[in-house]
């Protein structure tokens, strides 16, 4: 089985937990592509359901998909996100924004009663960090907000290369909400919950791709089957 059917696996898997009448987080990412697409299926058998897109490109998705669709400025809250990640942690804190959606999808999963993180098992780590922190930031200014980066890394025990993200086209990464990424090669993150409170401290920084505490569960596909992780602590605590 590659890498893509496993994908499709857990994102069937998480849409079991979907009901009629629910309001769902659509998810970016490839994983999540999938999930769109089932439950477009579903849509087309009679589910009815309305959905908040995490991007620009998610929302093209669930439109060709026939999944109708809402805003955050139209209801309060979502009853589940359906979303993947980059990294997943044994806490089930995640870094996310490899695609550049980070800052929407945080918006989302933050207005959802729960969040199901779906993924190959790949994703699966001891400690994030391996792969490159995102870091949504405003160009103005750019110089000062990676010196107080620098010192928030510094006080959070990691260190490594920064670069602002780059297009296909060679062009600086513009994200939906108009802004750069920079991407942080840490290495291991040993206290991510620290270090996502010290960078969301930095005026320049947008927003940053450690999700703590939003994930109430993970459906990882592997080899062996699929396996559903639920989250120790409530949604949101920290602690």
């Amino acid at each position: 089985m590659n890498m893509d059917q496993l994908k499709r696996q857990a994102a069937a898997r998480a849409l079991e937990e979907v009901r009629d009448g629910m309001r769902l987080g659509l998810g970016t990412g490839s994983t999540a592509k999938h999930f769109v697409q089932l439950l477009g299926e579903r849509v087309a058998a009679g589910l009815k359901v309305i959905g908040v897109p995490t991007s620009e490109a998610t929302r093209a998705d669930a439109e060709r998909c026939g999944v109708k669709l809402t805003t955050l400025d139209e209801i309060d809250h979502l009853d589940i996100t359906v979303d993947g990640a980059d990294e997943i942690d044994p806490e089930l804190n995640l870094i996310k924004g490899g695609g550049g959606a980070l800052l929407r999808e945080k918006i989302v999963a933050a207005a959802s009663d729960r969040m199901i993180v779906i993924a190959d098992d790949s994703k699966w780590v001891p400690t994030l960090g391996k792969f490159p922190l995102p870091l949504e930031v405003i160009p103005f200014g750019l110089g000062a907000t990676r010196r107080a980066i620098e010192k928030a890394f510094a006080d959070c025990g990691v260190s490594g290369q920064m670069a602002v993200r780059k297009a296909k086209d060679g062009h600086v990464f513009v994200t939906d909400g108009g802004h750069w990424i920079v991407d942080a090669e840490l290495g291991r993150i040993a206290d991510p919950a620290s270090l996502a409170k010290a960078l969301s401290a930095i005026p320049g920084v947008v927003e940053h791709g450690l999700f703590i505490g939003l994930a109430s569960s993970a459906v990882l596909a592997g080899g062996e089957g699929i396996r559903v992780i639920e989250r120790r602590k409530p949604k949101g605590d920290w602690k």
